[in-house]
């Protein structure tokens, strides 16, 4: 006998149990919903962490080095010898004989040219006659004097006569003194036609040859220097001294010089005298050194560098020249302060190499100043500081590969 088929259909959920269902629906959402979103955000937060690292620049520090109290300033210099002068003829005529050429080394008091001049030898002639004839009178006019005296004292002659041959004894003897002048005068011109040597030195320059007319001085017109002479046992070195470090060029500095021609060679010297004065053009210091050439090795007009060592009064910063920042608030480099930030320090340099640069103002011995910085830093902005690459390359940076040679995968395929 077949069972009744009973209804299939449950009793309807209570409303408690269906709160219950629907809460865990919205949890078990929630925590796909979670699940799935965190990994999201860590590695958003991870790729934002990683492109911050490498938007940061990397730098190299280094302190400035501190200078030693006695530094070297190199400068360029002029060499002249101590003595330099041009020699004119004194008198007028042609040149007779010369004796010396360039390069030839003469003694004080040595005949260097004879110049012939009939005029001056027969104004002397003449001078000496007029001379002659003036002591003649003279004499004549004496004798009166005195014969004119004595007949005075007799009442034979007048005083006046006696007082006109006096004054006419006088005057005569006023003409002699006159014509004695000029012999001499005339003379010491005869003297000129030798032309001695003035000092000790060499004939840099001959400017005249047998036969030339010479006029006497050096503004008359087609008068010029017959000889050049210079006096090379002691050389002179103008230098121009930047103001400065002018305190510190003083008489008495020691100041070395080096020449092209002399490589690995030095000459010893001393700053004789300055100027005092700065030249308002060029902000320089005019300062002379005195250099000793026993050998003659150092000529006028050698182009020298002139090493001055320098007595400083406190230590100087020294920094490279690559360091240097040039803004429009003026010079000023790029540091390092709390480890990872860059900050801009204005400056004041003093001697510059071209390669360093010495700081007078503005930075301190532990100040950690950045090698290279980029043209684009600014203060306040994050850096990395990292050690310098010793390969030469780009701090940071992977090594680039030798050129010729492939990679491993390359040379497998």
């Amino acid at each position: 006998m077949n069972e009744p088929i009973q209804n299939a259909e449950s009793e309807p959920m209570s409303g408690r149990k269906a709160l219950v269902f629907a809460a865990l629906i919205i949890v078990i959402a929630v925590v796909v919903a979670v699940a799935g979103i965190l990994p999201r955000v860590h590695a958003q937060k991870g790729l934002q962490q990683h492109t911050d690292e490498l938007a940061l620049a990397n730098v190299v520090v280094k302190k400035p080095q501190i200078g030693e109290p006695s530094e070297e300033l190199v400068l360029p210099g002029n060499m002249f010898a101590y003595v330099d002068s041009p020699i004119y003829a004194r008198t007028d005529g042609y040149l007779e004989k010369w004796y010396f050429d360039i390069g030839a080394h003469v003694r004080k008091g040595q005949l260097l040219a004879v110049i012939a001049s009939p005029e001056v030898d027969q104004q002397l002639a003449q001078a000496k006659a007029d001379l002659a004839t003036a002591e003649a009178n003279a004499s004549y006019a004496g004798m009166e004097a005195k014969r004119y005296t004595k007949l005075l004292r007799g009442n034979a002659v007048t005083a006046e006569e006696t007082q006109n041959y006096m004054t006419q004894a006088a005057s005569t003897n006023m003409q002699v003194k006159s014509a004695e002048a000029n012999v001499q005068r005339l003379e010491e011109l005869v003297g000129f036609e030798k032309v001695y040597a003035p000092f000790t030195g060499t004939i840099t320059a001959r400017d005249v040859d047998t036969g030339t007319l010479i006029n006497a001085g050096a503004d008359s017109a087609g008068g010029h220097e017959m000889f050049h002479m210079d006096d090379e046992r002691v050389m002179r070195v103008y230098v121009n001294v930047p103001q400065i470090d002018s305190p510190m060029c003083g008489p008495g500095t020691q100041a070395d010089l080096t020449l092209e021609q002399y490589p690995g060679r030095r000459f010893h010297g001393k700053v004789a005298r300055t100027a005092r004065a700065i030249d308002p053009a060029s902000r320089t210091l005019l300062v002379e050194v005195d250099v000793p050439n026993p050998n003659r090795l150092l000529v006028p007009g050698d182009y020298t560098q002139v090493h001055f060592r320098l007595n400083v009064a406190r230590p100087m910063l020294m920094i490279p020249a690559s360091t240097l920042l040039f803004r429009q608030q003026g010079l000023q480099v790029a540091t390092v302060v709390n480890g990872n930030t860059a900050k801009l320090v204005a400056i004041t340099i003093g001697q510059d190499d071209g390669r360093v640069v010495q700081v007078t103002q503005g930075l301190t011995p532990d100040d950690e100043v950045i090698q290279n910085p980029p043209d684009s830093i600014i203060s306040g902005e994050k850096v990395r500081v990292v050690l310098p690459n010793p390969e030469g390359g780009i701090p940071g940076a992977p090594p680039e590969p030798s050129a010729g040679h492939a990679g491993p995968e390359e040379g497998s395929r």
